[in-house]
């Protein structure tokens, strides 16, 4: 028997107005809603609604994550400072990570994700290749220290993560692994009722190799993806590439050009009546403290996030004026490629060889033109570092891509033996000698997909949420008269006996329009009024998302509901 939850006796509260901080759809609908309450910023609490779609869709995921064949665990959130440290994540994280003393001094952080217990524990656990393969899972809070919580429980301090890891002895292993993993999710999102795609991805400080996205486009989310609509070429803006083409031309001599006062690519442009792609911009950043040089198109920005995700785990930051003391090669505002000494030059594709600039002369009020790379100055790295814009042209077939904003719902990493060579994830391999273990790396936000789902399903009268996460299955409304009530209790109480999850509002003093209101708000898939005819026995039967409506009698309700 199911369910019947009675508004009367349930701890909800809905509210009339959006809250002061809100800024997103499904903040401001969570908490209208009663779903959730905020505590400090980032940091939620999720009531007794709320708990229910968080079980519904950790219900979900374990269902298919078990049905891959992997094992549940549950690990600390408080943990140990010297596996961290082994890792180096200890200081990649940098200020994301919570971390505090026990009263003997030693040092903890709250766990941000667990890959390095997840490698200790089956070392620990695991002794030969007869043991694996394997797959582990956890469902758990995790804690980072974000610096903007925002978006109500999109980006919060503390969050709902399902992360689960594959433990292989080759590298095939590896790839069937995270081919269960990907196709799990897909069948996760699809029973969540989520619109989502796959999209290729940058594995940054997670490290290893093939690295995909689950995106949930909504104008909420903070990711932007590239879409190409002439293709199934997908992936997140950092993980876009241009493909890097010499070009074959005769330039003339580098010359120098009086351009004084034209400190910006701005500037500069409209002195000289050229267009801003015509212009080499060398932005300079310290990479771990060096100073590094970032050669662009004028017309373009340098994304520091694409770049960071590139050079992790080094931090990237950008330079201040006290770096360019004791330092004649660095003009400031008129730094060429051509003049540089000791600096690592890294540039885009578009910045190919054999392709001809106007840039700095490394002299104050001077730029050069006809510098040419490749002739005039040498590329150390070419990273595809530029923002992505609308009519970029697929890396695949050559077509303009679009941009869309998305919420990360998952994301799966193949991390290869980066941990287990941290900790020496060694078994004993068929020919009887020590085989090193592979891995793979795979999560998805369990706290995020509310959030997502939020976003992606409600109306202008609030929540809608799809039938297999929604916390009841009817949602019955008693319009106030005590025949009325009566019924609907007693409707209530045999759908429960039908297997039919109940929320019946049962309140008394409360106006039949507050009751619709309600209902319309919590956003359960479907509303059963005991109103106007509830003395033939007769209720009316509405959908939650379509908004169509019929006239049942309680036995023609139950059924349908019941099927």
């Amino acid at each position: 028997m199911a369910q019947v939850q009675r508004m009367s006796r349930l701890m909800v509260k809905t509210l009339r107005d959006d809250p002061a901080d809100a800024e997103t759809l499904n903040h401001k609908l969570l908490v209208r809603a009663g779903y959730v309450r905020r505590n400090a910023a980032g940091i939620w609490t999720w009531l007794p609604l709320g708990k229910k779609v968080l079980d519904n869709i950790s219900r979900v995921v374990r269902e298919e994550m078990d049905a891959i064949g992997a094992q549940e665990v549950l690990l600390p959130a408080l943990l140990p400072k010297e596996p961290y440290e082994a890792s180096a994540r200890w200081e990649e994280y940098g200020d994301l990570l919570f971390r505090l003393k026990d009263r003997k001094g030693a040092e903890y952080l709250l766990g941000p994700t667990h890959e390095e217990i997840f490698t200790l524990i089956v070392k620990d656990q695991v002794a030969s290749y007869k043991d694996l393969p394997v797959m582990l899972y956890q469902i758990q809070t995790k804690y980072r220290d974000e610096a903007r919580p925002r978006a109500g429980v999109l980006r919060g301090r503390e969050f709902q993560m399902k992360d689960s890891y594959s433990f292989d002895i080759t590298d095939e292993g590896l790839a069937e692994s995270y081919r269960l993993h990907r196709e799990a999710y897909q069948k996760i999102f699809a029973r969540l009722g989520l619109d989502y795609r796959i999209v290729s991805a940058v594995s940054g400080a997670m490290g290893g190799s093939a690295s995909e996205e689950f995106l949930a486009p909504a104008p909420a989310g903070e990711d932007t993806f590239v879409d190409c609509p002439a293709c199934d070429y997908a992936a997140n803006t950092e993980a876009v590439t241009f493909k890097l083409t010499p070009v074959s031309a005769e330039h003339g001599a580098v010359e120098e050009l009086a351009t004084p006062d034209t400190p910006t690519i701005e500037t500069l442009a409209e002195h000289l009546g050229v267009p801003a792609s015509a212009t080499l911009k060398n932005l300079l950043v310290k990479v771990d403290g060096e100073i590094v040089a970032v050669g662009v198109p004028g017309d373009r920005e340098v994304d520091l996030g694409k770049l960071g995700e590139h050079l992790a785990p080094a931090v990237v930051e950008l330079v201040t004026a006290e770096d360019f003391e004791g330092r004649a090669d660095l003009v400031r505002g008129y730094v060429g490629p051509q003049g540089l000494e000791k600096v690592r030059y890294i540039a885009d594709p578009r910045v190919a060889p054999g392709t001809a600039w106007i840039t700095g002369a490394n002299k104050v009020d001077t730029h050069a033109k006809n510098v040419v790379a490749g002739r005039d100055f040498e590329v150390d790295d070419y990273l595809d570092v530029v923002v992505v814009e609308e009519g970029d042209p697929c890396p695949k077939c050559g077509a303009g891509l679009k941009l869309d904003r998305a919420i990360e719902i998952g994301h799966i990493f193949q991390l290869g033996r980066k941990y287990a060579d941290t900790f020496g994830l060694d078994v004993l391999g068929q020919q009887g000698k020590p085989v090193r273990v592979t891995m793979g790396s795979y999560g998805i936000g369990v706290s995020r997909a509310v959030a997502a789902l939020a976003e992606q399903s409600a109306d202008e009268q609030g929540l809608c949420w799809p039938k297999e996460i929604a916390p009841a299955d009817v949602h019955v409304v008693a319009a106030g008269k005590a025949l009325q009530t009566e019924l609907a209790l007693d409707v209530s109480e045999k759908l429960a006996a039908a297997g039919v999850r109940v929320l019946v509002d049962d309140r008394a003093g409360v106006s039949p329009g507050v009751k619709f209101t309600d209902a319309e708000l919590i956003g359960v898939p479907k509303i059963l009024v005991a109103g106007r005819r509830s003395a033939e026995g007769v209720l009316e039967l509405k959908d939650r998302r379509t908004g169509e409506r019929e006239e049942l009698t309680v036995e023609e309700a139950i059924a349908r509901l019941a099927a």
